[in-house]
């Protein structure tokens, strides 16, 4: 889980630094899988259901899921969500991170900054011994001071020889305690944060998913280990 987790935040650096105005998703989708497979890992995301791409490119209002296209141009002021993970010797990873191509409006810094923090508030609480309702807890208290809408149809989950485990991890309270979290769990913790509403929207293409009211979205995740300590996040290098 390590050194799967390891290449994925290399990878994310390496697509972080080639994201530029102009190219279109799929490039960003061929250079993931080029990275991905390059350090010996197969990107779990392709074809998994039936998703066409190794990396979810989602830009502006699409919260998660866009699908590469050669016809889908990033533009100098657009913020772009990159979601992937990989397989390395059977287990999985999964990251997502949003960016600013360019100069991007103030309102939309603060948004994945917000989005990004609610995360880190979120593991705060990630310790062996509490719930996993208070890292759902803490993450939307954060977030609920600044008016945006909170995604309620995704959520985060566990990870390990499956890309998608239990449970899931919703970015607001459940009320209910959850899961006692114990040493060795290793869990996918993504807060998805709307500009505006928290409604949502799900496409006919069966995986582009946007806001509702068409503001911009972020979406910020990593994979993380629960120790008798501090969490362990595994996609940061």
């Amino acid at each position: 889980m390590r050194t799967s987790c390891k290449i994925l935040a290399e990878v994310h650096e390496k697509l972080k630094e080639n994201l530029k105005p102009g190219m279109s998703t799929l490039e960003v989708d061929i250079l993931a899988e080029r990275f991905i497979r390059e350090q010996d890992c197969v990107p779990n995301f392709l074809h998994y259901n039936g998703f066409p791409g190794s990396v979810c490119v989602s830009i502006n209002e699409e919260v998660v899921h866009g699908i590469p296209k050669k016809s889908r141009i990033i533009k100098e002021g657009d913020i772009v969500s990159l979601d992937c993970g990989c397989i390395y010797k059977g287990y999985h990873s999964d990251a997502a991170r949003t960016y600013a191509v360019g100069k991007v409006a103030p309102e939309l810094e603060k948004l994945m900054e917000v989005t990004k923090e609610s995360f880190f508030a979120g593991i705060k609480m990630a310790k062996a011994g509490n719930h996993l309702n208070d890292i759902c807890t803490a993450i939307e208290e954060y977030i609920k001071p600044f008016g945006y809408g909170i995604v309620r149809e995704l959520t985060g989950h566990g990870i390990g020889t499956h890309l998608h485990e239990d449970p899931s991890i919703p970015n607001f309270s459940m009320n209910r305690k959850g899961i006692l979290l114990a040493p060795g769990m290793t869990l996918a913790i993504e807060p998805m944060v709307n500009l505006g509403r928290a409604d949502v929207i799900f496409h006919d293409d069966g995986w582009t998913c946007t806001t509702a009211d068409g503001l911009p979205s972020a979406h910020y995740e990593n994979t993380i280990l629960i120790t008798e300590g501090e969490p362990e996040i595994l996609t940061l290098l």
